[in-house]
Order: C-alpha cells, then structure tokens, then sequence
C-alpha cells in the first residue's frame, strides 16, 4: 500500500481565508453518577475533534443519530464547557468567558433549530418574535426595530412583508415558520450560524428552497456556517467540506466533491449507501450497510471504533490501536489503517 503522510488533528485545508471558528482537539464527557453519588463512568459524547471554519466557509457535519453531533453544536455555541481542548472565535477561547464575553459571542452566532413550530413561542407574533433579538442585544428605537425587522423578512423571501407581521405560528406553513427561524437567527447580523438539521421536519419540495435560500444568505453576508445533518442527500446543496463523524470522532474530511465521488473510509461509504435516491434505476447499485449498531460512548471498543461493524478490519491493528489521521491526498483526510 502507498506511503501517505499523517497529518495533525487540525484541518490542512489550504484555504487562505481568515479562520473565524477553531475547534482545537476537544473533548465533552458526561459524568454517570451511581445513584447520585460517585462518578460511575463517562459518556464521551465528542472525543478529540479539532477542524477549522473560516470566513464566509460552509461546513457540514455529517453522522448517524447519536454520533455526537449536537454535544458538537452545543459546545460550539457554549452551552457545553468542554473536558478538554478549546473552542476558540477570533482567537477568544469560548470556555474562559464570563457572562458579558458569552453574550457578545452570542450576538454574533446564530442558531437555526431542528423544529420550526417547537422553536417559535406560540403567543408571539412574527414581529415580536424578530424585535426580541434585537430588545435583548440593547436596539431600543422602535422604528429601527422595525426596519430591521422588514428588512430580514424580505431577505428570507417572506413577502408582502406586511402579510407576515402580525400573524402567529400556527398561521404559518412548515417553510414559512422555518424562514421565521432563519430571520430570528440572522437579525442581529451575525458573522457565524450553526444550523442544526434545519430540513428535517420539512417536506421534500421545500427542503432544496430552504437550502438554497440559506446558501444565498450565505453568498450575501459572507457567513460562516455549519450545517448539522444525518442527510448526505442535503450537503451536496449547501457545503464546501463535509465532516464525517462517528462514535464522537470525526473520521474523515475533504471538500464536499472528493468525499461524496471518492469516499475513503469504510464508514462513509456505509452512509452514501444508505442515502436514499429518488431514481429507481440506481436501486441496484446499492451497497449493504453495515451489520450492529454503533458503539456505547460510555465504554467505546479499542482501536477504531468502527471496527466492530467493518467488513475490511485488519486483524491485530484496527481493533488494537486507534488510528491516526493520515492525508491519501491534498485536504482529504481519513482515520483509517487502510491508508497508511
């Protein structure tokens, strides 16, 4: 087999923008407590992932439920402090904040929910629920309230914007309360928005409109973003690198057009073919998945932790030693003895 070079854990992307967002080698563990007393063990939720973001850059983390996605987001968006490593924005580690340094971070991060009805209050109208943001980041002038307001609602296509102002959730369709969600998260002109699943709970005919839309306020604002999704079919839409995560490690990075016609990883290969694919014709081209379920977090199998489901394990390494992150080719990097 080829020699290929070991790379560091952070990403080697050649990208000469600003890096805006570092995830430096972090770690979340959760403590299980014994009937309340004395640490019985940890559920290493994400265990040494490190990647960079830059400035205007579109991400996707990619990986089946309970992977360790959303501990990722919410770590990312400091609600998590984590065990280990650091979360740096324009080089201020997030975890050493106080409560002024979280809410000027906050005001520049916005956050996109998996479910557009259980995000929004039900008592508030659209207006109101636009002004909040902007009442709690300390925009006092009605009439810019106001102005801020329209002008986000004509940004996510909800037009006549006067038709939408005064109406509550439950007067909206699925698209329409999750372009709602997409204003809230971008009215205070945040410079980072982390969405998590944000397609999910929509119908297939609004899911590309939805994408689209996001990728143009994207184009538009120069944001940096990162798309949290199990949905392989969705990233092709909106990304530029996909981050391949399993069992609380990211196994594989590349941009989006080297990892979805060339996977590496035994693991992704095992999501495209689970991908689902409108077109009947490509049904026998489809691979099995692998056999078993992931591993617990809470006591993770030795060496790679996809071993145990993986139908190329090489016996005495791949269940021995975890593996490095080794670099087959320029910023596509893979943990997986295979290529080393």
């Amino acid at each position: 087999m080829a020699e290929t070079q070991v790379v560091a854990s952070k990403s080697s992307s050649e990208d000469t923008r600003k890096v805006l967002l570092s995830i430096q080698n972090v770690r979340v563990w959760f403590e299980l407590r014994r009937f309340g007393f004395g640490i019985a063990g940890y559920v290493r939720a994400v265990d040494g992932v490190a990647f960079d973001l830059h400035e205007g850059e579109a991400i996707a983390v990619v990986g089946e439920s309970g992977c360790g996605k959303s501990s990722l987001m919410r770590t990312i968006l400091g609600l998590h402090r984590p065990r280990e490593g650091q979360v740096v924005f324009e080089d201020k580690v997030i975890s050493e904040m106080g409560r002024e340094g979280l809410k000027w971070y906050r005001m520049h991060v916005g956050y996109i929910q998996q479910d557009p009805y259980g995000a929004l209050p039900p008592f508030m109208s659209v207006q109101r629920i636009l002004e909040e943001p902007l009442i709690t980041a300390g925009v006092h002038n009605k009439k810019e309230r106001e102005e801020r307001v329209r002008k986000v609602l004509t940004e996510v296509k909800m037009t006549p914007v006067e038709d939408f102002l005064h109406k509550f959730p439950h007067m909206l369709s699925g698209g329409q309360q999750q372009r709602t969600v997409i204003a809230r998260a971008m009215i205070r002109n945040p410079r980072l928005i982390v969405a998590d699943e944000p397609v999910s709970m929509l119908d297939a005919s609004v899911r590309v409109e939805i994408l689209k839309l996001l990728r143009s306020l994207q184009a538009s604002h120069n944001l940096s973003f990162i798309y949290i999704t199990h949905d392989l079919s969705t990233v092709k839409y909106f990304s530029e690198r996909i981050f391949v995560m399993y069992a609380g490690q990211l196994v594989e990075k590349g941009p989006i057009g080297k990892i979805l016609k060339n996977p590496l990883h035994p693991y992704t290969h095992a999501l495209i073919a689970a991908t689902s694919d409108p077109d009947a014709r490509n049904a026998e081209t489809y691979k099995e998945v692998p056999p078993g379920e992931p591993p617990s977090l809470v006591k993770p199998p030795a060496g790679c932790r996809f071993h145990p489901r993986c139908s190329r394990i090489i016996k005495g390494t791949c269940d021995v030693e975890e593996p490095p992150e080794f670099q087959p080719e320029p910023g596509h990097q893979v943990k997986c003895w295979l290529y080393k």
